[in-house]
């Protein structure tokens, strides 16, 4: 795994190793694998130019399409290989840096809740047994339905977890990253927990607001 300095979140052991080279300020000790995600989605944001710099040191790890991550002998299969991440540095390099997202508590509870249904279920997508999708989940809440979703599955670890977000292997589309570099993308909440078909799941809710209502003009919030 590949942290640049002062990215390791304290209360997670699995951050082992850090790189040296970024010149990009540390975010705050995070105390909970949610706190680390959002502050790896951060770091990315504000810093977009020094997360390209991270997934070129990354992409030195490849061998064809299996990448060995330091202390995994066995490496891991991916669908593009070094093109989508070629494609990630690409994007990234040209990526304006865009403002940190601030913590939303009603779209935490959404997350956190989401990320226990689907560890209980196995199910993986967007969908609620129930036929629920991310802003109703929101709205179920007390909130609003203006919210966007990415879900990891696979790692608890928050580089990771973002990292393959970012990079979207074989999602043509790149939407999970389209999402997370989102300029009306100003609130986020995340939820991980244990999959029990794919180890792990993070779930993050993005939205305008802090509780997934419409972000309206200052003016226009205030005759309603």
């Amino acid at each position: 795994m590949m942290m640049g300095p002062g990215r390791c979140a304290a209360a997670l052991a699995m951050c082992w190793l850090t790189l040296a080279g970024t010149s990009a300020p540390p975010p705050p000790p995070s105390d909970t694998l949610e706190d680390a995600v959002l502050a790896e989605i951060n770091f990315v944001r504000t810093h977009p130019r020094d997360y390209a710099d991270d997934l070129r040191r990354y992409r030195d790890l490849f061998d064809g399409r299996v990448v060995h991550l330091p202390g995994d002998p066995v490496g891991e299969m991916t669908n593009e290989g070094t093109d989508a991440v070629d494609e990630a540095i690409d994007f990234l390099d040209r990526q304006a840096p865009l403002p940190a997202l601030e913590p939303g508590a009603l779209l935490a509870r959404a997350a956190r809740g989401f990320a226990d249904e689907q560890g209980a279920s196995g199910y993986t997508g967007h969908r609620s047994a129930d036929g629920e999708m991310p802003g109703d989940r929101v709205k179920r809440l007390g909130g609003g339905i203006f919210v966007g979703e990415t879900i990891s599955y696979g790692y608890d670890d928050p580089v990771a977890v973002v990292r393959q977000l970012i990079i979207d292997d074989g999602l043509p589309g790149r939407g999970h990253r389209a999402l997370i570099f989102s300029p009306g993308s100003l609130y986020a909440g995340v939820g991980c927990g244990v999959h029990p078909r794919n180890r792990f799941l993070c779930v993050i809710d993005y939205s305008a607001s802090p509780d997934g209502g419409p972000n309206l003009p200052k003016f226009v919030a205030a005759r309603r």
